[in-house]
Order: C-alpha cells, then structure tokens, then sequence
C-alpha cells in the first residue's frame, strides 16, 4: 500500500508541475524581449581621462607673509652684558642623596622635631619608596636646592639654575606637605 500511495503522490506532483509549466500570460514580456533582441547593439563611450592631481608644498611657511609690510631689521648695539653676580654652585662638594631626584619626585610626607631641640626635620620621600630626613641647609633636587627653611606645613628652597648668559641666577622653590 505504501508503494501505490508514493507511485500516486509522484503522479499528483508531475501532473502539477506540467500545468504550471504553461507560457500564457506572459505574451507582453515575450514582445518586449523580441523587441529588445531586434535592435542594433550600440556603443559603450570609454570613460573620459582621469587627471592625476599634483600636490603642492608651501615651503615658505616661516616666512614674511606677503600681505604684510617688510620690517627693517635695525642694529641697536645692544650687547649681551656678561654675568657679574657671582652666584654659581659649588661643584667641589659631595652630593647628597636627594639630589639624584628631581624636585618634581620628591614629596614631604611629615615632620620630626625631638621636645628638648628646637630642629625640625622634614620626612622627603622620592619615587623609588624611600623616605629620608632633611634639616636647613641640606640639599635636593638635580637645580642644587638648599633648603633654607622648614615650617610643618612645608620646606622652602632656594636653586641655582642658568640664566642663559653663562651664568646663574637663584630661584625660590617649595615642597608642600601632601595629604595621603
């Protein structure tokens, strides 16, 4: 029964697929088609030229722009005076340890004063995890900074950083207590 059932559900589905398989319907697709295929085949026009575009460089950038007026360049006489100050580091003394550090790494963590002296030391650590104690007069930081006073609430220092001209001028510096 199985075979009679497969054989006429094979026939059902052949008979469906021939009355499918009919051209009507579609005579004005067919027309237009044949209309299509009768015309002579014509000329596809190359695309135009592509212009290769060049790219341009200003090179006079750190130029006079040209709607300015030109500027004369005057001799004033002016000559660059020699230091007279004779503020300069002394080179012959041993560093100290704090003076590998740049002032910028270095923070003040605290304080220490003993009750029966009047000196206070300041806690400085750098940025390698080392705290280290200082007292006027000591150094730090890569501009020889001495330091030249200590509050609680911070270190004041004094450097001695080129001034441009081959010599040295002084500069107040500090180093605040932080809140950790």
């Amino acid at each position: 029964m199985s075979r009679v059932l497969v054989s006429s559900i094979l026939l059902a589905s052949a008979s469906l697929l021939t009355a499918c398989g009919g051209n009507e319907g579609y005579a004005d697709l067919d027309s237009f088609m044949k209309a299509a295929d009768e015309k002579p085949a014509g000329r596809i026009d190359p695309l135009p030229e592509m212009i290769v575009y060049e790219s341009f460089k200003y090179s006079e950038a750190g130029s006079r722009s040209p709607f300015t007026a030109p500027v004369e360049e005057v001799d004033v006489g002016v000559e660059i005076a020699e230091d007279q100050s004779n503020i300069k580091p002394n080179f012959d003394r041993p560093k100290e340890v704090l003076e590998s550090f740049q002032l910028t790494q270095l923070r003040m963590v605290g304080t220490l004063q003993k009750q029966d002296s009047a000196t206070l030391w300041a806690l400085i650590s750098d940025n390698s995890g080392g705290v280290h104690r200082v007292q006027e007069g000591q150094y730090m930081g890569k501009n020889h900074g001495r330091v030249v006073a200590i509050q609680e609430a911070g270190i004041s220092l004094i450097e001695i950083v080129p001034n441009g001209n081959g010599g040295w001028i002084e500069r107040p510096r500090s180093v605040t207590l932080e809140d950790i």
